[in-house]
């Protein structure tokens, strides 16, 4: 059975998505989506992203500040987190939903565009994408050189 896995990264205004190939070698990039805060119209779309790929995991970028202290993103993150493994819940979806440290990932998915050769003004329009790819391929690598990943698994009462 394949086990694919999501890595997501959440901003205010766009929300990152990528995932990984059933071996769990590769991230991915999969798409951005506009954050919708008011109709949860992202998180619905994840989920169906969820269904149809039959992700059983999805890893969460936990953003905190260099020296590991909790900020408003490390709530927006963590409220988003809880949501999305309740309504998986409510659609009958079973899903293991995770937060992981993800200091830096947008930092280095600037500078991985950069070096790439894209333009600034067009890094916003992939950069969360690149940032998810980033936060699930260093899971993945962890899994694969036998490190234990540092994750939090939302648990629902």
């Amino acid at each position: 059975m394949a086990n694919v896995a999501l890595g997501v990264d959440v901003g205010l205004a766009r929300v990152g998505v990528a995932a990984s190939d059933p071996s769990g070698i590769l991230a991915t990039p999969v798409m951005t989506l506009r954050r919708d805060v008011k109709k949860n119209s992202d998180r619905r779309m994840l989920l169906r992203i969820i269904a149809d790929r039959e992700v059983t995991e999805v890893f969460i970028g936990e953003p905190k500040s260099l020296a590991g202290n909790s900020t408003d993103s490390t709530k927006m993150a963590r409220d988003y987190a809880i949501a999305l493994a309740e309504e998986a819940s409510e659609a009958n979806i079973e899903l293991a939903v995770f937060l992981v440290d993800e200091r830096l990932s947008t930092v280095n998915a600037h500078r991985a565009l950069h070096a790439s050769g894209r333009k600034m003004e067009d890094h916003r329009k992939v950069v969360d994408q690149v940032a998810a790819t980033e936060i699930l391929q260093q899971v993945l690598e962890m899994r694969r050189n036998n490190v234990r990943v540092q994750a939090s698994r939302i648990v629902l009462k």
